[in-house]
């Protein structure tokens, strides 16, 4: 059990009792019957992420996104407003577009319909051939339901689904602190995997793999479970919120220098005025909430102006169901995205969108895949292919989760895998397939 939750909504994610202890058989990660019962009732229900906001400035601006079969376009419109099309033309079904763009209409290449960007049928060859009418001024594209928040476009297929802000809750609230419309998403990666989609997921849910497969984490974040807010929310998301401090339990070798060293000196604070470890760690923690408070202005960070001390450090990482986890740090957002290969539940596609917000004098920044420039990046599509597609990863902390993805995905499949036997502090991985078994059995 970590620290007591923070939100009245929230459950503690850290309390086995908390979940009914549905078993997470292998089949769930490789079972093409398994695969479809995800589509025909998770799916088709959620909320999926389209793109970024900024992406489409100008009406007739347009991003696409293709997920398993399905390919959906969300165009800004003359009133300012976002819809969504399904990708395919009412006639034959043909596919209308293929990339992000701009167009006023789009014009189907197969037979020439003409669809205005509000999704009215303007144009038909030989309008007068048609039985049962002029189809044009008549007919619309399929449109779904479409919104915004984060800087993010969102769109479900299920015209029944909440509204989006519903669904979401209470993750809005949490981090209304954040001016996320000023995010400049530096990294725009999508990685072939070799595993279920689901992996990502679970790996997110908890930090119990921390000092195995990520040593270098706890000299800068406190992951220890019992200085961790360990949180389920009544809608399938969960989050955990760590100090921005390194964990006590670790001591750096005499003399050497220590991580936190680097996050102290930027807001002008001493390292070395601490009597011992202990202090460092817990005082200069403080005293950087306090620096941060005091000089954030004066030092470019205007995106600080709302934030609460422990906002500016602590280290709050979110999985929004099922497949969106957020990063929401104080300086950077980190969006990781797993999605289903459409016809092999073997594989996914793998989304690293690391985006900024903008300091004053700051024209680069750090990131998984290397130094790049404060400007919006374009996207990237490489195959991980056990980590050689991504040679610029090489150390970082979500290379070391895609390492073990092929190896996780390979033994769902062994018969010596039956259930998870899990942790205290992994709870919320099952309470995230009980989210899911809840879907499928038509619970929600």
């Amino acid at each position: 059990m970590g620290l007591p939750v923070t939100h009245p909504q929230a459950i503690d994610g850290g309390d086995a009792r908390n979940v009914r202890g549905d078993p997470i058989t292998g089949d769930r990660f490789w079972s093409r019957e398994f695969a479809q019962k995800e589509w025909d009732h998770m799916w088709k229900r959620v909320w999926h992420v389209a793109g970024r906001v900024n992406e489409i400035q100008e009406p007739g601006d347009y991003i696409i996104h293709d997920f398993m079969h399905e390919s959906v376009i969300c165009v800004l419109q003359d009133d300012g407003a976002i819809r969504a099309f399904y990708n395919a033309c009412r006639h034959r079904g043909q596919r209308l577009v293929w990339d992000n763009g701009h167009q006023q209409s789009f014009t189907c290449a197969y037979h020439g319909w003409v669809w205005g960007k509000d999704g009215l049928l303007n144009d038909v060859p030989d309008p007068d051939d048609f039985p049962q009418g002029d189809p044009c001024g008549k007919l619309r594209l399929k449109e779904l339901q479409c919104d915004t928040w984060g800087g993010f476009v969102w769109y479900s297929m299920d015209p029944n689904a909440p509204p989006l802000m519903e669904y979401l809750e209470p993750i809005p609230e949490l981090y209304k602190n954040w001016p996320w419309d000023k995010l400049v998403r530096v990294t725009n990666l999508k990685v072939e995997l070799e595993c279920n989609w689901k992996f990502a997921s679970e790996n997110f849910s908890e930090s119990y793999h921390t000092r195995t497969a990520h040593p270098q984490v706890p000299a800068w974040i406190d992951q220890d479970h019992w200085t961790s807010v360990l949180e389920m929310f009544p809608n399938g998301h969960g989050r955990i919120v760590q100090p921005g401090r390194p964990s006590l339990r670790d001591r750096p070798a005499e003399g050497e220098p220590h991580p936190f060293d680097d996050f102290l000196v930027p807001w002008d604070i001493d390292p070395h005025q601490y009597p011992d470890y202990e202090t460092k760690v817990m005082q200069g923690w403080l005293d950087l909430q306090e620096a941060k408070q005091r000089l954030w202005r004066e030092k470019g960070y205007l995106h600080y102006e709302h934030m609460t001390p422990t906002e500016l450090t602590d280290s709050p990482h979110n999985v929004l169901f099922p497949n969106v986890t957020l990063s929401v740090l104080p300086d950077d957002v980190i969006f990781f995205r797993t999605e289903p290969h459409p016809d092999d539940p073997n594989k996914c596609t793998f989304d690293l969108w690391h985006m900024v917000f903008p300091v004053e004098g700051v024209t680069e920044v750090e990131t998984m895949g290397g130094r790049r420039k404060v400007e919006e990046a374009e996207f990237e599509r490489k195959v991980f292919d056990k980590g050689r597609g991504v040679p610029e990863m090489h150390g970082q902390i979500v290379f070391q989760d895609m390492m073990l993805a092929e190896g996780q995905q390979r033994g769902w499949r062994s018969q010596g895998y039956d259930d998870a036997y899990l942790s205290g502090q992994e709870t919320r991985v099952r309470r995230w397939h009980e989210v899911l078994n809840d879907y499928i059995e038509g619970r929600r």
